[in-house]
């Protein structure tokens, strides 16, 4: 029998449930989003290594992981797309299964955090936001004829509305708009921008005051030359080891309530994009159940 990631057939028998949200819509500048998610599964189940170098051991092994898609997704607008991903996302979150959501655009995490919003108290959980955007645009009306709140640019603004804290990473370049909002609203949006200094990951750490977390990662946080394959990507970003070593140890020390890695576009000529989401989406499981997996 070949070993595999993903493990489990049935949703209801496993702890991990990686969630295919393949919603793309509101894309400002390049496409392809779409296709993200089943990019990062095929590596998933085919060319990621099971043996954690880290860790010493496989993962994959002791961890019950299952797959789900939603569907019909596609032709929609963004505020029923969110509408539709909150309703599959709260029947497995209200089961106790630790989900990690993969987009599709940025757009898909709001509905994951409306339906956490549901169940926990949003004040109790911070987003971590590994990003090149802050997405806090009120509406698209500044760069689109069509003004619509639930483009990708508005994801962490509607967030907020909800009542999460943010904690911003990657971040190095912004409207006008985001930038007057985070002002205003600097006591629970904290931003670690980024000009090609690594920052301490402690400082970060600190600036997180709640237990509970999730995690939000859109790839072009991460420096192009790891991550091309993205919708807008911006020059500079983290560094790999930092942000793998950031991710672990918010895993490590916080209570990682959930986790989504958004804006992959495949590209014809490189497959580098959605390995290491896949990476990442391992690395993930692998230190949520680390206590687990060294018993």
């Amino acid at each position: 029998m070949i070993d595999r990631i993903i493990n489990t057939k049935n949703t209801k028998d496993a702890e991990v449930v990686i969630l295919n949200a393949p919603y793309e819509h509101s894309v400002s500048f390049g496409g392809g989003t779409i296709k993200g998610p089943q990019k990062i599964i095929e590596c998933l189940d085919n060319y990621l290594e099971l043996f954690d170098t880290e860790l010493k051991c496989e993962p994959a092994k002791k961890i019950k992981t299952a797959k789900k898609e939603i569907t019909g997704l596609k032709n929609i607008n963004g505020e029923k797309a969110s509408k539709k991903i909150s309703t599959e996302y709260q029947k497995l979150f209200n089961d106790d299964k630790f989900i990690i959501m993969l987009g599709g655009e940025h757009t898909v995490s709001y509905g994951a955090l409306e339906a956490i919003s549901k169940k926990e108290n949003p004040k109790d959980i911070t987003i971590l936001q590994i990003d090149a955007h802050q997405d806090l645009r009120n509406d698209s009306g500044d760069y689109s004829e069509k003004k619509d709140k639930f483009a990708h640019s508005c994801v962490m603004r509607r967030a907020h509305e909800l009542g999460f804290p943010i904690v911003q990473v990657g971040i190095r370049t912004y409207s006008k708009y985001e930038y007057e909002y985070w002002q205003n609203n600097k006591q629970t949006i904290t931003v670690f921008g980024w000009n090609g200094k690594e920052i301490p990951i402690n400082k970060i750490l600190e600036s997180i005051k709640t237990k509970k977390v999730y995690l939000t990662l859109d790839v072009d946080g991460f420096d192009p030359a790891f991550m091309p394959g993205t919708g807008t990507p911006v020059q500079g970003g983290l560094d790999w080891y930092y942000g793998l070593n950031l991710i672990n140890k918010i895993v490590d020390t916080k209570n990682l309530i959930g986790a989504d890695i958004v804006e992959v576009s495949p590209q014809k000529e490189s497959a580098l994009t959605e390995f290491g989401a896949a990476l990442i989406c391992y690395k993930i499981m692998a230190h949520k159940f680390k206590n687990k997996l060294i018993s």
